[in-house]
Formats: structure tokens, sequence, C-alpha cells
């Protein structure tokens, strides 16, 4: 069965705190982040709707954090290679809205109804990168996989009435997935379970 969507990360932010030898050695460290998300995909319409936004400012801020390793390949430690595992907490947000001839709930006329929809991810990343240290300063390049371990759904619906009153309620989290099968809240069926990426750093 084709998976139809992936998770893509446009920006990253880290900071980690490593123990090592002498500059130039074996290192491990502790990594943690900052994500920005947002899901894309060859038919990611059939998951968000016709109207999806990709904007920058509408990406889902999320998380990361692991362990890394940074194990030299010179003896002056201009270049290494540096692994790591890292959970990394993404996600994406669908919000939509009706209008027309919505009819009436609890003898009130509808006006509108919004719908949002909140979706949390959780990773684990596996990034195998090759790094260089230059004089206090790092570039790091190389793959990165990823296995979807995790998925929560959260939806919640705003009806506003003609008379200026609005109801809020939670649904259960159940979504369609590309099929068109209703799946629970943890679902994960319409998702690529592995995704493979690149990444590119520097920092110092």
């Amino acid at each position: 069965m084709k998976k139809i969507a992936a998770l893509t990360v446009v920006l990253a932010s880290a900071a980690s705190l490593a123990h090592a030898q002498d500059a130039g050695g074996f290192r491990i460290g502790v990594k943690v982040g900052g994500t920005y998300s947002n899901i894309s995909g060859d038919n990611v319409s059939q998951i968000t709707g016709p109207n999806y936004s990709t904007d920058l400012g509408d990406y889902k801020l999320g998380y990361n954090g692991g362990i890394s390793l940074t194990i030299p390949l010179s003896s002056d430690g201009f270049f290494s290679f540096s692994p790591e595992l890292l959970y990394n907490r993404k996600g994406y947000e669908i919000q939509s809205k009706q209008t027309g001839n919505l009819g009436t709930e609890n003898g009130k006329t509808v006006e509108s109804r919004e719908i949002e929809q909140k979706r949390v991810l959780h990773y684990l990343d596996v990034p195998l990168l090759a790094k260089i240290n230059a004089g206090g300063l790092f570039f790091e390049l190389g793959p990165q996989v990823s296995y979807l371990f995790g998925s929560k759904n959260k939806q919640q619906t705003t009806t506003k009435y003609t008379d200026g009153t609005k109801n809020k309620a939670d649904n259960d989290g159940g979504f369609l997935d590309y099929s068109g099968i209703k799946r629970g809240e943890s679902s994960k069926s319409d998702l690529a379970q592995f995704d493979i990426s690149g990444v590119a750093g520097i920092g110092t």
C-alpha cells in the first residue's frame, strides 16, 4: 500500500553538551533543539483537504533531544564521523471553515462551523554526519533515517450561531485516511513509517 505523505522539517536549531578527553578526541554529548515542520507529499490534499496552507508561518513548532557521538577520523580532529540518536516531536495543523446553509442546532441557526485538527507525530531520527572542524567552527553534512513510532490526533469544532453565541466541542480524534477508512486518534497508517532525508549544519 502506497504511503502518500511525509513530514518536512524546514528549520532546526540545537545545542549540545559534550565530554571529551581532548579537543580532537572521541566525544559523547547530549543534544537538544527545536524543529519547524509541516506535511507534504504527492497527494497530501487527500489528508489535509484542498485548501491546506504550506506557508512558512503555518508550520508547527516542535522539539528534539538525544545523544550524539563524535568519532575522529584524522589525528588532528579536523575530520570526524558524528552519528546521533534523537527523539523528534513533529506535527501539523489543519484548519477549515464551513459557511452557508448549515441548518439549526438546539433551536439556533448555525452561521459557521470551524474545524481545527492538531496532529503530533513521534519520530526516532538517526543522522549519520560527516563533520569538519576548522578552528572552532564546524560543518556537518549527511543522511538521516527517521522512524515514525507514534501519532496522536486531536480535533475541535467551534460552531457559531447567528445570535452571536458559539459552542466548542472536542471530537474523538478519529479521522478518515487517504483510502476513506475511519482511523482512530493514534493511527499512523496514512503516513510513511520510514523517511530518508538530508541534514546540514554549522556551529561552534
